[in-house]
């Protein structure tokens, strides 16, 4: 009797494939959203207190189910609050309340397209932490995008792009990149036993802890958060959409495709933007939205389609 003969792996699946770019887009129109609100807002909500109500909101979804996948975990918390600290305070704390505090000095037009470096951020960072260095088709991805950012930022006229003044909140947009990408390359790093989920849950509550305090003397000496549906709808907003999804959604995109990768889809916050603007603010679409659009995605896809190494 002849031996049956060894089936082969299953093959990676299409759909398995653009799965994590899926989450990662999805991840890009939740903080879109969340860029917008911020811009909306910047008179009435003041960026620490934003940031604060966003965290409070996050933890208190995410308790039911973290509190109880950490028994038994003190250990490996002792051993990796370091890192998971250090999550909270850049990616969750400093990151969001220099992008409300930039917000509050600067146009969303000139925001988006800062934070649309982020990508060259990142690939200096997996350099330095994990010696990967980013591919010739990438940085064509990069810069590709980059132009249809461009595109949709000038609204189709590029004698306007001479005409853009960075303000102190630009230069605080720019300066949090760097704190953008550490967070991007080490959450990779979390424990094994940690999941996503809790993940998120613990950068929410060690977040809360080191904003606390900023919080206090914020509301104490400077601006206080109104009293107002506005007020509770941008909590709830920022707290289940751009905090427990786009976080969950970003922090699974990046383990599953790598930092380099996540960081590139970046370039689609401006593409979803401009849809937003259209849709929520009655804004007209022009040529110059679908030519920007389609040169992001053409960016994107050149730099996240190229073989990756196991």
């Amino acid at each position: 009797m002849s031996a049956e003969p060894i089936a082969a792996p299953n093959p990676i699946t299409r759909l398995s494939a653009i799965y994590p770019y899926f989450l990662l887009a999805g991840c890009m129109l939740m903080w879109s959203g969340n860029w917008i609100l911020g811009r909306a807002l910047h008179e009435t909500m003041p960026p620490i207190a934003m940031t604060f109500w966003r965290w409070t909101v996050a933890a208190l979804i995410l308790a039911p189910i973290a509190l109880p996948r950490l028994r038994g975990k003190a250990l490996v918390l002792k051993r990796s609050w370091p890192l998971l600290l250090g999550l909270a305070v850049t990616g969750g704390a400093i990151y969001q309340v220099a992008v409300y505090f930039g917000l509050r000095h600067t146009e969303t037009v000139n925001a988006v397209l800062l934070n649309s470096a982020s990508p060259l951020f990142i690939v200096l960072a997996t350099w330095l932490v994990d010696g990967e260095r980013a591919t010739l088709r990438q940085m064509l991805g990069i810069a590709l995008s980059f132009a249809g950012v461009i595109v949709i930022m000038v609204r189709g006229e590029l004698s306007q792009f001479a005409a853009f003044r960075f303000s102190i909140g630009d230069l605080a947009i720019l300066a949090v990149m760097p704190l953008w990408a550490f967070y991007t390359v080490m959450v990779r790093r979390k424990p094994q036993e940690i999941d996503n989920t809790t993940l998120i849950f613990i950068i929410s509550v060690f977040g809360l802890a080191a904003l606390a305090p900023f919080y206090a003397l914020e509301t104490a000496y400077f601006q206080a958060a109104p009293l107002a549906w506005s007020t509770a709808g941008t909590a709830f907003y920022t707290g289940a959409f751009a905090s427990v999804g786009a976080y969950l959604c970003w922090n699974r995109g990046a383990e599953l495709v790598g930092a380099n990768r996540a960081g590139f889809t970046t370039h689609l916050m401006p593409a979803f933007t401009a849809i937003l603007a259209v849709l929520l603010l009655d804004e007209e679409l022009h040529p110059f939205h679908a030519v920007g659009i389609v040169t992001i995605l053409l960016g994107v896809w050149l730099a996240t389609s190229g073989r990756r190494k196991a």
